[in-house]
Order: structure tokens, then C-alpha cells, then sequence
């Protein structure tokens, strides 16, 4: 994630795709009602949501007044009832219902009753909650493990989490305990065991112990995935590898990082998809565009996004080889 655009308090989004047990469907809308297609751009799910999100496991939060969720059939498993509603994550989803959220599981019942200011997924076994103001962390069972104290509180991932005390952000490890003080004006989490952090006006990358390994020298980095991540130089954008240097020189006006061997790029004021080597597998053409997951992205034409999709937006979904699977016309 881009550290000009981080934003470590947990927001309650589906944005997880449907796992094994069930098929790939990717939420479609037409005509201002929302439902399910599969790869194939075959309506499985007759349009008949207000909103639809992604699959976390066998369900999707859909909203038809109110948040529930459905099976790969659009047959309610848990009726709208909710709010919010999150994606399962462990067997758990975030929902609220008035100014408390809680988790329910797959069944719909609570198993950790509404009693938070907001809640995240669950992340390495624990989620992040905000109780009068501040954030801390629970396990499963509801348990507060992390008592609220931060000011901003990200999922863990290989064992760390990124949180704001004051006006710094550093790293805890799963008992709370500061395992890199609060130092940097922003703190990404890692990936490849690199994390982007920003010091000062610059940006750089520090390994789990929080040392040092690519100098603060960027306007702006992203995550790595598989020794390539996006970094910002004046106001072009190019890829680094793990030694900091550039593999993909700066010349896109935006970039995010490689999903599935592309990763999305922005020129002209369009959007595309570059392969590894720097050259482009989809050109530029899109008005916004959303890494591939499951093997197709979310395109628009006529209308950006940054990455909820709301009636009267014009999108669809591409494959690889950019060819719509979903025409935005529809």
C-alpha cells in the first residue's frame, strides 16, 4: 500500500474473492441492481442487490436494505440485518448495527457481541478494535489481548502490525510490545518481509528488526511482491527490487503493485497493465482499474475509482489478456 495514501484505521470492506469449496464469482451490476457472475462473464446471480461485495469464503455480504449475506445461489444465508458488513476472515466477519460492531459467524450468530466503536478482519488470529477512541486487538474468543492505545491500528502480517501512537508510527509484535519504537511519519505493513516507511519527506524500507535496508530516498513506495515494489520519484513512478534500485525506470504518472504478474499502471491519464520486464500486456485505456484477482481485474471506463463501486459507475471486468469479461456497458 502507498504510504501517501495509507490509511491504517481498519475499514470493514469484502475485498476478499471466493476460496476452494465453491465457484469464482465476481459481483456485477446492471440497471442499478447488483449480482454474480462467473469467470466466464455468465450471469449466475440474477441483479436483484441495492450492492454486492466479493466472496470470502462461501459468502458475500450483499445489501438489500440492510447487510447479509448469500451463497454462491443468492440465496440468503444470513438475512440483512446489519449496518456494516465485513468478509469472513478465520471464520469471522466484522458487522455493525447501530455505533457498536461485533463478529458473527457463518451461521449469522454472534460469536463476540456488538460492543466496539469499529472492528476489522481477523488477521494472524487476532483483529483490530476501537474502544473509546483508541485501538487494541482481541483473539477470537472476544478476548482483549492488546489493550486499546493507539491512535491508528493495522492487521498483522508475519507476526507484526503497524500502529500510530501520537503522531509516529512503529511496530508491535502479538503481545502488544513494541518490537520497533515510533519513529516514522507513515509505516506500511510488510510484504516480503520489507516494510515501506516514511522519515521525514522520505520513503524507504526497513526489515523486521527495523533495520534500515533501502535508504529513505523515494516520494512515495509501495509493497513488494516478488522482488519488484512501486516507488515515486518527483512525480513519476518506476519498480525497485529488493537492493532499491530501479529494475522499471520512473515514467508513469501512477502505479500500484504487481496481483497475479501485472500490475496496474497509470499514463496519459489512463490506466493499464505492464508485465515484469516493464512493457505493457494491456495498454493504457481505462479511466480506473483494480488488480487482477482470480484472474480478472475491475476496469471502468467513463468514471475513476479507488476501489468500492456504487450505481451509476460504468464497469466491468477484464482478463488477462485484456479482453472484457463483463463489457461496463451492460
Amino acid at each position: 500500500m502507498k504510504l501517501s495514501t495509507t490509511i491504517l484505521i481498519p475499514v470493514i470492506l469484502a475485498v476478499c474473492a471466493a476460496t476452494a469449496g465453491a465457484a469464482t464469482l465476481f459481483p456485477v451490476a446492471m440497471g442499478g441492481r447488483w449480482g454474480f457472475a462467473d469467470k466466464s462473464g455468465k450471469l449466475i446471480v440474477n441483479p436483484q442487490f441495492d450492492r454486492a461485495e466479493e466472496f470470502s469464503g462461501k459468502l458475500a455480504a450483499v445489501r438489500l436494505a440492510k447487510w447479509g449475506y448469500t451463497d454462491n445461489t443468492g440465496t440468503f444465508v444470513i438475512n440483512p440485518q446489519f449496518d456494516t458488513a465485513g468478509p469472513f476472515s478465520d471464520g469471522l466477519a466484522a458487522v455493525s448495527t447501530g455505533s457498536h460492531s461485533g463478529y458473527v459467524g457463518t451461521d449469522g450468530k454472534y460469536v463476540i457481541n456488538p460492543q466496539f466503536d469499529d472492528a476489522s478482519a481477523f488477521a494472524e488470529g487476532l483483529a483490530a478494535v476501537k474502544l473509546n477512541h483508541k485501538w487494541g486487538y482481541i483473539d477470537k474468543s472476544g478476548k482483549i489481548v492488546i489493550n486499546p492505545q493507539f491512535d491508528e491500528a493495522a492487521d498483522f502480517t508475519s507476526g507484526l502490525a503497524a500502529v500510530k501512537s501520537g503522531k509516529l508510527y512503529g511496530y508491535v509484535d502479538t503481545t502488544g510490545k513494541y518490537v520497533i519504537n515510533p519513529q516514522f511519519e507513515h509505516a506500511a505493513s510488510f510484504s516480503e518481509n520489507l516494510a515501506a516507511i516514511r522519515l521525514g519527506d522520505r520513503c524507504g524500507y526497513i526489515d523486521k528488526t527495523g533495520k534500515m535496508i533501502i535508504n529513505p530516498q523515494f516520494d512515495d513506495a509501495g509493497d513488494f511482491v516478488k522482488g519488484l515494489a512501486p516507488a515515486k520519484l518527483g512525480k513519476v513512478w518506476g519498480y525497485i527490487d529488493t537492493q532499491g534500485k530501479f529494475a522499471i525506470n520512473p515514467q508513469f504518472d501512477d502505479a500500484a503493485s504487481f496481483a497475479e504478474g501485472l500490475a496496474r499502471t497509470k499514463s496519459g491519464g489512463k490506466w493499464g497493465f505492464i508485465k515484469a520486464d516493464g512493457k505493457f500486456a494491456i495498454n493504457p485505456q481505462f479511466d480506473g482499474a483494480m488488480d487482477f484477482h482470480n484472474g480478472l481485474a475491475r476496469v471502468s471506463l467513463g468514471s475513476a475509482f479507488t476501489g468500492t463501486f456504487t450505481g451509476g459507475r460504468r464497469f466491468g471486468y477484464i482478463d488477462t489478456d485484456g479482453k472484457y469479461v463483463w463489457n461496463p456497458n451492460k
